[in-house]
């Protein structure tokens, strides 16, 4: 039997095939295939000189095999100094690699070096005849047939996914005013305390946000979540938005209405009739109290390592989901630049460490120092809200904490 992820997969390719085929005639941009227009001008460059061999990782290999588990990030490491600088990469081999995303297991890749320059090419150097064509290869006849593949034998993702896709479903950044206006579950079927998975609970929320269908939707789905968190910009202390703790979801079965009514003396009155929910599923168990917000439509987005065009310079916020102030690689952190602050997904930032305070003893005057702030690893944003963003540490050399700059890789 064939299961969905299967057939996902086959969609999902054939798609990509037509989208490659438009993209060589022209016909959709670079910025539809998840590749900003000046990833793609770059991209161009290199492609038409390489890039100098300066830029090149120390030990950079002649060939090398993309193997299951590989990721863009740590393929550009290996023929680079600097793996964000993924664009000049796919430059080096944007004649074969029409989409940076479509890299797969098996594939080989060799670098060439010629006058000082290095490109990159799936044909072996050598193969290629005088007018720069690969030489032809012998041909097979193929019978057709029926090909299965998982989504875990496609092309190759920037990060590792599994360390962040938690953090794309999850958490849940809002501001004061989503905050207040958030419907709350205000009773349970016979006064329990505890709600899970199955149960059904009542809601309700503020006068302008009563809990309606949607008749755009068959089913409205929910977020259920608590103790929203304020996370203040280390600088100022602003409250930059709440993150709030995900619980679990909930179906909504029935509108929140009104109903009126007469009582025992005979006078009419309107009753409020709470929104009926269904919880589908729970991370923890729910209780009275507890806030729901929509579901927001899920992306499936593409990560190109890149740096910011402007000047930038942010601070760590938080370490998502514990109550310290460090952090190690392969951590999520949140950072207090935003959409509004032109952060994108896939915006890669150096870490600085504050460089240390202290009395110079050389000196007679024992004059105070300050030692400059040194490179400590690399953070890659990937999801963004309007003020604040999620990063993954993706390289580090000592512990990073709350309050460390951030600044331009370069």
């Amino acid at each position: 039997m064939t299961n969905s992820r299967t057939v996902n997969f086959k969609v999902t390719a054939q798609l990509a095939a037509i989208a490659l085929a438009l993209f060589a005639a022209g016909a959709i941009s670079a910025q539809s295939l998840g590749v900003t227009p000046q990833q793609k001008a770059t991209a161009d460059q290199v492609a038409q000189s390489g890039v100098a061999l300066s830029a090149l990782a120390a030990n950079a290999p002649d060939s090398y095999t993309v193997k299951s588990g590989d990721t863009l990030w740590a393929i550009s490491t290996l023929f680079l100094k600097s793996a964000w600088r993924w664009p000049e990469l796919w430059g080096m081999n944007l004649t074969e690699i029409k989409n940076p995303h479509l890299i797969y297991p098996g594939q080989k890749l060799y670098l060439e070096k010629k006058d000082g320059r290095a490109t990159l090419s799936t044909v072996a150097p050598g193969s290629r005849s005088t007018e720069g064509a690969a030489e032809p290869v012998a041909t097979a006849r193929l019978s057709p047939r029926t090909r299965y593949e998982t989504l875990g034998s496609g092309a190759l993702p920037t990060l590792k996914f599994h360390l962040i896709e938690p953090y794309l479903a999850d958490p849940m950044v809002v501001d004061e005013n989503a905050m207040r206006s958030a419907p709350r579950i205000v009773a349970t079927q016979e006064g329990r305390v505890l709600l899970s998975r199955g149960d059904r609970a009542y809601a309700r929320g503020p006068a302008n946000a009563t809990l309606k269908d949607d008749v755009s939707q068959k089913q409205q789905v929910y977020r259920v979540f608590r103790e929203a968190t304020p996370l203040k910009d280390p600088v100022t202390g602003e409250v930059l938005g709440y993150e709030a703790q995900y619980i679990g979801k909930a179906l909504l079965a029935r509108s929140e209405t009104t109903e009126q009514s007469q009582d025992s003396d005979g006078k009419t009155r309107i009753d409020t009739i709470p929104a009926t929910i269904d919880i589908v599923s729970a991370k923890e168990e729910m209780r009275v109290g507890d806030r729901l917000l929509p579901e927001p439509p899920r992306q499936l987005l593409n990560y190109v390592p890149h740096a910011p065009q402007g000047r930038t310079d942010a601070r760590i916020v938080s370490v998502y989901g514990n109550a310290v102030v460090n952090a190690a690689q392969n951590q999520v952190v949140a950072i207090n630049r935003g959409t509004r602050d032109g952060m994108e997904n896939g915006h890669v930032l150096a870490i600085l460490k504050d460089g240390a305070r202290l009395i110079d003893k050389t000196d007679e005057a024992r004059t105070e120092l300050k030692l400059p702030d040194e490179r400590n690893g690399l953070l890659m944003v990937f999801k963004t809200f309007d003020r604040l963003s999620y990063a993954l540490i993706v390289e580090i050399t000592d512990s990073v904490r709350v309050g460390d700059r951030l600044v331009n890789p370069r």
